[in-house]
């Protein structure tokens, strides 16, 4: 029974989670966003009273937060699982790397302190989960839409809609690949090995589990050292020669309760004492019924159930014209950061590059920066799409307060760059025909077309900025049509500002 709520439990979190980086409608986050807020490290970033849950949960229950809420550790189980499916489990005993996991807590603490984003990123479990399902299994999900898509439209149905499926950012998907496989090869040979040396999260919540209400305790008079408790652990946790399980290790999977075939092994307080019928056979000792784990189970399910849009548009080509060829990023001296992330400074040190963001961007405006400092925090650019003045999508995702939440109404007047004209690049005056695309399509009227020679009405007309209005949202840039540069781009303020 413990081991099928665990269960149960673990696969609607790691799905929920898992659509969260999916879906690129933004439909699903209204109903699961609290997963993603439930998170330790983003919970420890945001709000203290958020983290006690995961804590309190570890202090009654053990690290049952690692099985089932961490979506990393679920995605180790379920590669173990299609590892050892139908098989003689491997796994054994093995010695706790303390100086190891300690000295990766460590790093990621000093990081965290120094301000050092990246390295954060690189080692936050949820983090590292959440590229790998918006660099690597978003696009495969996008691609099946596509296909779905095609074929409606054929039928003239309208039940799905085709979207852009393009590479964000190169360097981000090679670390998300590089944590795909790592992950996958140490699951796939040793279960929850990542989990038990590497993770940090792990690491704090087993010194917490240390002195956990509950724990999976081994009665030494019924068992028979038969070792099938420690070959189902993927914790590598219980060793069958001491009669003793590592509480710091095992995430109370259930799997070695449910394959003791002595009821040597139960779930609570402290062990459960039954001592074997004297004389008998091997089959009436094999008999000893199990301790009775109804109640623990029903209160084990009732404490983690308590913890338990609008379509995108198409981009369009701005008159009607063809792209001859695509647009190139200008070299920004300072980088533009979304609204609500308040500054630079604020992104860098309270973001852990999950990606969540840039999955949810509908625009097309978010990526993952190459720089190495903020390597995978979200960047802007604007060769795609604008950052469209009623598009709140980034801050109502971010589970870490790096990108804050702000209202549809006020989005408009966060300046959190400005426009800046460059003449050589400007139609009217390289080819000598009218545009204005960028004053048409500015939203705040920042922009104002003026004849190029002054007092000359007749002479090509060129845009001038008003610097105090313009917000920085890239529609002037994104839809100018001079080609690979704009002839107007946004530089990024440090700080942003409110008019």
């Amino acid at each position: 029974m413990l081991r099928k709520i665990r269960t149960v439990l673990a696969v609607m979190f790691f799905a929920g989670i898992t659509l969260l980086f999916l879906d690129f409608t933004g439909t699903l986050h209204r109903w699961l966003h609290w997963m993603a807020h439930l998170q330790l490290v983003p919970a420890l970033l945001t709000n203290t009273a958020i983290v006690a849950i995961p804590l309190l949960l570890t202090l009654v229950f053990g690290r049952i937060y690692c099985s089932v809420i961490c979506p990393l550790g679920v995605f180790q189980d379920i590669v173990a699982w299609l590892h050892n499916h139908g098989r003689k489990r491997p796994y054994n005993y093995s010695r706790a790397k303390t100086w190891l996991r300690w000295s990766v807590l460590c790093v990621m603490v000093a990081a965290f302190v120094a301000g050092i984003g990246s390295l954060v990123a690189l080692l936050e479990p949820y983090s590292a989960y959440g590229r790998m399902a918006a660099t690597l299994f978003q696009p495969i999900w996008q691609t099946g839409n596509n296909v779905l898509a095609a074929i409606a439209e054929r039928v003239d149905s309208y039940a799905f809609y085709s979207v852009d499926v393009w590479v964000k950012s190169l360097p981000t998907l090679i670390v998300a690949a590089a944590t795909f496989i790592i992950i996958c090869v140490l699951a796939w040979r040793g279960g929850r090995t990542y989990c038990n040396t590497i993770c940090p999260v792990g690491t704090l919540l087993g010194a917490v589990s240390r002195v956990s209400w509950l724990k999976v305790h081994i009665d030494t008079d019924l068992c028979r050292n038969c070792g099938s408790c420690a070959r189902y652990c993927k914790a590598s946790c219980i060793d069958v020669k001491t009669h003793t399980i590592d509480p710091t290790r095992c995430v109370v999977c259930g799997d070695c309760i449910g394959k003791c075939s002595f009821g040597a092994i139960s779930y609570g307080h402290q062990p459960v004492r039954k001592s074997a019928p004297k004389g008998g056979t091997d089959e009436s000792k094999a008999a000893v019924a199990a301790p009775d784990l109804t109640k623990r189970s029903f209160l084990l399910a009732t404490a983690m159930a308590t913890t338990a849009a609008m379509a995108q548009e198409k981009k369009k080509v701005d008159g009607g014209l063809a792209k001859i060829e695509d647009k190139v990023a200008p070299e920004r001296h300072t980088p533009l950061t979304p609204p609500g992330s308040l500054s630079a400074r604020n992104l860098a040190t309270r973001c852990t590059g999950c990606q969540l963001c840039v999955s949810k961007c509908p625009n097309g405006v978010l990526r993952p920066s190459t720089e190495l400092t903020k390597l995978m925090q979200p960047v802007m650019s604007y060769e795609i799409g604008y950052c469209r003045p009623e598009c709140t999508a980034c801050s109502e995702v971010c589970p870490t307060g790096a990108i804050r939440h702000i209202a549809k109404e006020d989005k408009s007047a966060i300046q959190i760059g400005h426009a800046v004209w460059v003449k050589k690049n400007c139609l009217p005056l390289t080819d000598g025909v009218s545009c204005g695309n960028c004053a048409r399509h500015c939203p705040t009227g920042a922009i104002e077309m003026v004849p190029s020679v002054a007092g000359d009405d007749t002479s090509p007309r060129i845009p001038v900025i008003n610097e105090a209005r313009c917000i920085g949202c890239g529609a002037c840039e994104n839809l100018c049509p001079a080609r690979p540069f704009s002839a107007i781009y946004v530089e990024g303020h440090e700080v942003h500002r409110t008019i």
